[in-house]
């Protein structure tokens, strides 16, 4: 039975582990909404199973992009795929880190801790020439797992009004730079440009050196120049996906009071004027 002692893991390590009776690895890959490329991966790591992160782990039916599914829907589709209580879940994507993080950060939100994110993701994978096959869709035998869910891990657009007037606060927005200052037009049609009113920006490219994260002591700087590891730290971007790429280097950086803005800006732009 294999422990996950740390929140991300590197290829080499999931190799090492590949047949464990409890390891379950996840696709969590999901199209970025600012690419244009049409290229759809046609492979995967061995054992592989599929979580949907916008359709069955997303509450479809709000109003906003990506938002937390609830505690029942989670355990469902949590549990469709065979994921037990006593499962070592590791979960990648096919750009490296990207919507990986969104899943591991919704794991513990739902109270999973043995779960990690594949450093470098698929493509990092295949670089070591690790063993792949084509892509499948499978049924599982139904788990056991039972989500609960802490209230802390995110945040809501009642929380980010007065988070953002509170000066033992600070909200870290993982959008580009060009985005975050209004540069260029949001992708998303219709979305107005702009800020949170008091947030920074860490656009979550500056965390990452290739396809992988950048190393602890890298993190803990990129950190330590916005904010105090005390401080409480909510996560932004354009629909809560890359805000969770933040959260996990945080917690590598040992950054215990974080949160993410579930609406992130889709939300605070369309709910407020310029």
């Amino acid at each position: 039975m294999v422990i996950i002692e740390s929140p991300l893991v590197s290829v080499h390590w999931l190799h090492q582990h590949l047949n464990a009776s409890n390891i379950i690895i996840l696709d969590a890959s999901i199209a970025k909404v600012t690419d244009n490329n049409s290229f759809e991966e046609t492979k995967q790591i061995p054992h592989t199973r599929f979580f949907d992160v916008k359709n069955k782990f997303s509450d479809v039916s709000a109003p906003f992009p990506s938002a937390v599914p609830s505690v029942e829907q989670f355990t469902n589709e949590a549990q469709s795929l065979g994921i037990n209580k006593n499962s070592a879940i590791v979960i990648y994507d096919d750009k490296g880190i990207y919507s990986s993080a969104r899943a591991w950060y919704l794991f513990k939100a739902f109270g999973c801790n043995n779960v990690a994110v594949l450093d470098g993701g698929l493509p990092e994978w295949k670089d070591e020439n690790f063993q792949v096959e084509d892509k499948k869709s499978s049924k599982f035998i139904k788990g056991d797992f039972e989500g609960s869910y802490n209230i802390d891990y995110f945040k809501f657009f009642d929380d980010i009004q007065s988070i953002s007037n509170n000066p033992d606060c600070l909200i870290l927005d993982a959008r580009s730079v060009n985005r975050f200052k209004g540069i260029v037009p949001e992708p998303r049609q219709g979305l107005r440009s702009g800020t949170i009113p008091n947030s920074r920006n860490l656009p979550f490219t500056d965390l990452l050196q290739g396809n992988c994260l950048k190393s602890k002591e890298e993190l803990k700087a990129a950190f330590n120049a916005l904010a105090a590891s005390d401080k409480k730290l909510t996560f932004s971007c354009g629909s809560g996906i890359t805000a969770c790429i933040l959260a996990l280097a945080a917690e590598i950086a040992n950054y215990k009071n974080i949160s993410v803005y579930d609406g992130s800006w889709t939300e605070y732009g369309s709910l407020t004027n310029a």
